[in-house]
This record gives C-alpha cells, sequence and structure tokens, in this order.
C-alpha cells in the first residue's frame, strides 16, 4: 500500500506529456551537457540538475560523484540566497544578497538578452523564448527556453536571468571557459517539504572569492 501511495503522490510529466497547468510545487529534472575546456574528467562531473520549488522559493541543485556536487537556495521570506559547494568531505557556503548574481557565474556578466516571438513546449509546458549573446563572440546566440505556467514568483533573482519573470526551461550556463547546457527532462508534482527552504547548517561560511574558486576548480581547468 505505501508504495501505490508514492506512486500517487508523486506524479511525473516527461517532455513527452501534456504538463500541468499553474503548478506551484514539485521538482524538475533536467539533463546537463558540458561543452569547452572541463576540470575533471566528464565521467565525475554532475550530470543532472534537478529544481524543487513551493510557493516563492527554490532550491537548484547540481550533484556529482561523491556527494560533490553545487545548490543555489532562494527563500525570499526569510531572505536566503545560499549557494553551498560540496566536494566530497569539504563542504562550504556564501549567503548571498537579494539580487546578487550567483557565485561561480562571473562569465555570464555582460550577457545580452533579448526577447522572441518563438514559442515552444518542453514537457508539456507553453515555453517562450529569449536569445543570449556575449560580448566575447556577439554572432553566437543561444536559446533560453522559459514557462510561466509553474507559479514562483521571482525564480531568477539571484541568476543571470533575473529579467526573465519565468521557471527556466532550457538554458546555458557559463563557468569560466565551460559552457554547462541544462534541459529539462522531467517535472513532477509532489508535496516538498519546507525544511528543503531552510539554510544548511553544517556547511562553513566562505568568502564569495573563495566559493568561486571552488567552483570554477571543480567544473573548469
Amino acid at each position: 500500500m505505501f508504495i501505490i501511495a508514492v506512486i500517487f503522490a508523486m506524479t511525473g510529466y516527461s517532455c513527452k506529456k501534456k504538463g500541468v497547468k499553474h503548478l506551484d510545487q514539485g521538482e524538475i529534472h533536467y539533463n546537463i551537457e558540458y561543452s569547452g575546456n572541463l576540470g575533471l574528467p566528464r565521467e565525475v562531473l554532475p550530470k543532472s540538475l534537478i529544481v524543487s520549488f513551493k510557493k516563492d522559493n527554490i532550491l537548484f541543485e547540481i550533484a556529482g560523484l561523491g556527494n560533490s556536487g553545487i545548490a543555489n537556495l532562494n527563500n525570499p521570506e526569510k531572505g536566503i540566497f545560499d549557494t553551498y559547494f560540496t566536494f566530497f568531505t569539504r563542504k562550504y557556503y556564501y549567503p548571498a544578497e537579494s539580487a546578487e548574481l550567483n557565485p561561480g557565474l562571473e562569465a555570464m556578466e555582460g550577457m545580452i538578452l533579448k526577447k522572441t516571438s518563438k514559442t515552444s513546449v518542453i514537457c508539456g509546458f507553453n515555453c517562450k523564448n529569449f536569445e543570449a549573446t556575449f560580448p566575447s563572440d556577439e554572432n553566437r546566440v543561444f536559446n533560453i527556453w522559459y514557462t510561466n505556467e509553474i507559479l514562483v514568483e521571482n525564480p531568477n533573482i539571484s541568476s543571470p536571468f533575473s529579467q526573465i519573470d519565468g521557471i527556466l526551461m532550457d538554458f546555458i550556463f557559463l563557468i569560466g571557459p565551460t559552457e554547462l547546457h541544462f534541459t529539462a527532462e522531467n517535472v513532477y508534482k509532489m508535496d516538498i517539504p519546507d525544511i528543503t527552504f531552510e539554510r544548511k547548517s553544517d556547511f562553513v561560511r566562505v568568502s564569495r572569492d573563495d566559493l568561486n574558486t571552488f567552483i570554477n576548480k571543480m567544473i573548469s581547468p
């Protein structure tokens, strides 16, 4: 009976199925593809991103082997905008201010976003489009897809995409010379415990510069 209850409590929507409109809590699972110079062998780098959301709280978790990974937590009501870094036994975090860019993403500075009329459907959700370019190569255009059908206010407040008022479904991050491409593969309607969005207590606080160094060494050479 317990297994049956779990199945009904967590409903999944693959990218080939119709999504639930106006979803207010659940998880989104993304695939990660890398290009450019890598600091670690590709097989040990994180392969997935999980985004948990509830009300206006959102948690981004990129997890790899050996408990290594990066997490960004936004809990606006409590003023929490944390970045967590784990590499085996090392556990550090940096508490940012509201709208401060997440550590590790300095390569995204100078990005220009242009809204277009293009539309798409990803995981059953209607998506809109921005095109992103960077001063280093203005001829190269990245498509950024997002949806307003998942109900989280200001989900990108601490990211380079803060002007996009919607959940990102297909997007890129630049960390040093490395490109990370995220594509949503499944969206799950499920109850998310409030404790998910509380500040983690077992991490050592470090400076922004230190956390930048740790993240860049993990992803880029």
